[in-house]
């Protein structure tokens, strides 16, 4: 059988190593003199050999003690971080996150959140990992991710989804186009314009589907993608205008497209934090959802058109 010590005995040889002796050894580790002399010989008698050489005026390691000392102290650090890694764990300001979003809220509504979240816990790794719905979906339910941020109508029963924000509907259309003209925009001045539409996998389709049949508008000729950036280039080339959230409307900027926010109806997309209640949370990641859910209380920006609730 090996060496049975404990990280108490290394304490104890540390701290006689480090004194000199036992009378400011027992000080320093508040305890009285005759215990801690009876736990060196306890930790001699355990590794079979002196430790220290004893004289009327000092307590010094022998060569063995040495060794052990090399050792001793090498786990006592390697205690030492740990400890205070999961201290710090506890506190939320040590460990990592993993948030999944879609595109248009990991660019535009994340990074003020993520940014008042790495205040006083720069040493938390924070993974965000985009995508579409059933993506960001799949990322928490597989456990993948702590928590995602993403549109309410997407979210299956067995997670746990709480508003946070919403975002109304605006038109992009390029520079010279009739909307210009317009003091107000409305959902049927779509009718008969070529449109540049996000494909069927996306979640921003089915509520510009979903408004044009209500409102009974025909659209002209309509071209999909698939990509933030590919719609927004198509847009800007004069293939149609498009529809879009007020958070996708930012990471459209390269375009420069004119807006218009979109009336009669006002459409708003509602924004959900998202996580599985069977799967247990980090403490950084509850700090992170607090972050979240109290974004409105410390005036974490939004871009125009989009609110916190």
């Amino acid at each position: 059988m090996g060496i049975d010590l404990s990280v108490r005995h290394l304490r104890v040889v540390v701290a006689v190593a480090d004194a000199g002796g036992y009378t400011a050894a027992a000080r320093t580790l508040h305890i009285a003199q005759s215990s801690l002399s009876r736990a060196v010989l306890e930790i001699e008698h355990r590794v079979g050999v002196p430790l220290f050489e004893r004289t009327t005026r000092q307590v010094k390691p022998t060569p063995d003690g040495e060794e052990f000392l090399a050792i001793a102290r090498r786990l006592l650090a390697d205690f030492d971080a740990a400890l205070n890694h999961f201290q710090g764990y506890l506190e939320g300001t040590r460990g990592s996150v993993a948030i999944a979003a879609l595109p248009s809220l990991a660019g535009s509504m994340l990074p003020a959140v993520l940014s008042a979240f790495r205040k006083g816990r720069p040493e938390v790794t924070v993974s965000v990992r985009d995508g579409l719905s059933e993506e960001v979906l799949g990322h928490v339910l597989g456990g993948t991710t702590d928590m995602a941020v993403t549109v309410s109508p997407t979210v299956p029963k067995t997670l746990h989804a709480r508003r946070i924000a919403v975002d109304r509907f605006v038109c992009v259309f390029p520079p010279g186009h009739r909307f210009d003209s317009l003091e107000r925009f409305t959902w049927r001045d779509l009718e008969g314009e070529p449109f540049v539409a996000f494909d069927h996998s996306t979640s921003i389709r089915a509520y510009v589907d979903r408004t044009l049949t209500e409102v009974g508008v025909e659209l002209g000729t309509v071209t999909e993608a698939r990509n933030i950036g590919a719609v927004a280039g198509l847009t800007a080339a004069g293939l149609g205008v498009s529809m879009v959230p007020a958070l996708v409307d930012p990471m459209m900027g390269f375009a420069e497209l004119h807006r218009r926010v979109a009336t009669e109806p006002e459409v708003e997309r509602d924004i959900c934090l998202v996580h599985d209640p069977r799967r247990p949370l980090s403490r950084p990641a509850h700090v992170l959802m607090e972050t979240l859910l109290q974004a409105s209380s410390h005036d974490l920006e939004l871009p125009s058109g989009a609110r916190w609730v």
